[in-house]
């Protein structure tokens, strides 16, 4: 008799062990949320998608909003599919990440209201104004002499990558002539120092001290600079020094969108 009633109890603890198992795979499976945005699918969590009350999507899970859903039964939300990552991920991370290079700032504004989000609208709106700053702050690039910096050329420009172009440009130039003898020159953030510059009836050149290898002179350089620019949509704003009276023999060029 003792062993019949200990069997049971121990196929009710098996029965009962079952049903809460069954019971949480049940209210995992339905914590899990698939939306349609724009015709691309997302899976995630309930809680993520109602942390933040009174927003479109918490809405949408409580009941809130009415949102039709697609063949397949997901929720659909007719909006940008490829931007909603950054959405879900604000919602993930609870803070602003994006990839380096990202340029839809106004577009994942207008999601971001969208979708009710204050914090992030504001996020992606204070991101924004910085690079709209940015952008309008002038940088440099400066090619001199490393013993004598009143020597060489400086580029000016309002856009920072126009100056990256340009840097890089020198710099591969550089290093294929200066093959076997890269203590000859030096590269900063926002300087380029030659070794050696030669002043000769033919215009200033940079060489080598060895054997007068020269790389190019300095008015090969501005022309290069400035076709670059006029090719990216720049203009010459002017000559920082114009009391030589001529572009090719000032000290800095200036360019301007």
């Amino acid at each position: 008799m003792e062993r019949k009633a200990s069997r049971r109890e121990n196929e009710c603890e098996e029965k009962n062990s079952n049903s809460e198992s069954s019971e949480l795979d049940k209210e995992y499976k339905t914590s899990l949320i698939t939306l349609n945005v724009g015709g691309y699918l997302y899976i995630t969590q309930k809680q993520t998608l109602t942390k933040y009350p009174d927003s479109f999507l918490e809405g949408i899970i409580n009941g809130r909003i009415m949102c039709p859903f697609d063949a397949d039964g997901h929720y659909f939300i007719d909006r940008d599919g490829l931007l909603f990552r950054h959405i879900l991920n604000f919602l993930r991370n609870g803070e602003l990440l994006l990839p380096e290079g990202f340029r839809e700032n106004q577009l994942l504004a207008q999601e971001a209201e969208f979708f009710q989000l204050k914090v992030l609208s504001e996020a992606v709106k204070s991101r924004w104004e910085k690079e709209q700053l940015a952008s309008r702050e002038t940088t440099f690039l400066e090619i001199t002499d490393s013993h004598d910096r009143s020597q060489g050329l400086r580029i000016f420009c309002n856009a920072p990558e126009f100056i990256a172009k340009i840097k890089s440009r020198i710099v591969l130039v550089s290093k294929s002539r200066l093959d076997g003898f890269p203590e000859e020159f030096s590269v900063s953030s926002n300087i380029i120092q030659f070794k050696y510059f030669i002043k000769s009836e033919n215009g200033t050149r940079l060489v080598l001290k060895e054997d007068n290898t020269f790389v190019c002179t300095l008015e090969t350089l501005k022309f290069e600079a400035i076709m670059t620019a006029l090719k990216c949509g720049f203009r010459l704003l002017t000559s920082l020094d114009c009391s030589r009276g001529s572009i090719v023999h000032s000290d800095a060029l200036h360019f301007i969108k």
